[in-house]
């Protein structure tokens, strides 16, 4: 049997693909109706500083929510531009560093010590890297923020009790992922998390995998939030289709004038993509579901790989002896 072309394993292919998905009939899932608000929610939301973290924030500002802004940078011009497009005053910057797990601890004391408690939780930070690097706890930069940084600070906000369960609806944890988590053929359960070289003509191929990790990651979190027929949290992921962003920014700078070519000329632009995130974030259909996967504004299911249980469970002990390895605790 022949095997099936990948269809993310490179820039050139991974572009095409997400220029003919925009084209293809999609059966929306729905529409954010006009009275559908998050006054009085709180929302963080991590790289938020450009693309389609900052158009998300700005619309979840303009719907009324205080958004908390976890950012690399962009402090403090980021909010200001949140602030002077939403008309609102509740915006607010707190710095992290996704690659280093002291930042991701500080991240959480400052979310206690300024905030108390949130209402959603938005993981939208990504990265692509050139090549590899290593971060200040040996391991890979793209596995650390893509994936590793996720668990992480989910887990740390969930053991601190920071997210409000007030009856006024349930707490929403949702995640940018990209239908490259579909590529990958399996996992790397043998040297899970060892770091490994690679180049430019791999990175989306390791970004798909990491996509795969953090989809998996979803699903076995909502499996474990959600243990009794009532669910007690939402935790939805998306992929919210080619976005015209900078997340390419270390591509060779050969091929850096095409890439913004057909970046503008044919991807969404971070407002439009923002959609399904805002929906999810804000729309009273997915109130008290325990999971949903919207791919732009059509739902679908993940990729069996990333919904097997069996699958979800050796990822979290995996993860957590990775941690344990490097001195982390959660």
């Amino acid at each position: 049997m022949t095997k099936p072309q990948k269809k993310y394993n490179n820039p050139f292919t991974a572009t095409y693909k997400g220029i003919s998905d925009l084209f293809k009939k999609q059966e929306r899932v729905g529409e954010l109706k006009p009275d559908e608000r998050l006054d009085g929610k709180k929302v963080l939301i991590t790289g938020s500083s450009s693309g389609l973290g900052l158009a998300t924030a700005k619309e979840l500002a303009r719907l009324g929510a205080e958004v908390i802004m976890a950012v690399r940078s962009g402090i403090p011009e980021r909010g200001e531009e949140v602030k002077k497009a939403s008309g609102s005053t509740k915006v607010h910057m707190i710095h992290v560093d996704l690659s280093d797990f002291d930042s991701i601890k500080n991240l959480v004391k400052e979310i206690k010590s300024q905030f108390n408690k949130i209402d959603i939780l938005i993981c939208n930070a990504a990265v692509v890297s050139k090549k590899a690097r290593k971060t200040k706890h040996e391991l890979e930069e793209m596995f650390s923020v893509n994936y590793l940084a996720k668990f992480v600070l989910v887990n740390l906000l969930l053991k601190e009790d920071t997210f409000i369960k007030d009856g006024s609806g349930l707490p929403r944890i949702i995640f940018v992922s990209s239908e490259s988590h579909r590529n990958p053929d399996g996992f790397e359960w043998d040297d899970f998390g060892a770091f490994k070289e690679y180049s430019m003509g791999k990175s989306v191929e390791r970004y798909g995998y990491y996509k795969l990790l953090m989809t998996t990651f979803s699903q076995e979190l909502s499996r474990r939030l959600n243990p009794n027929q009532h669910p007690e949290y939402s935790v939805f992921a998306l992929c919210p289709g080619p976005v015209n962003s900078n997340i390419a920014r270390e591509a060779p700078a050969l091929f850096q004038p095409l890439l913004k070519l057909v970046f503008k000329m044919f991807f969404r632009s971070p407002e439009d993509a923002s959609e399904p995130v805002v929906y999810l974030t804000t729309s009273k259909d997915v109130e008290g579901k325990a999971t949903d996967y919207l791919f732009l504004m059509s739902r679908k299911d993940v990729d069996e790989k990333a919904a097997d249980p069996q699958n979800g469970k050796l990822l979290w002990q995996k993860t957590e002896e990775l941690l344990k390895k490097h001195q982390v605790e959660i």
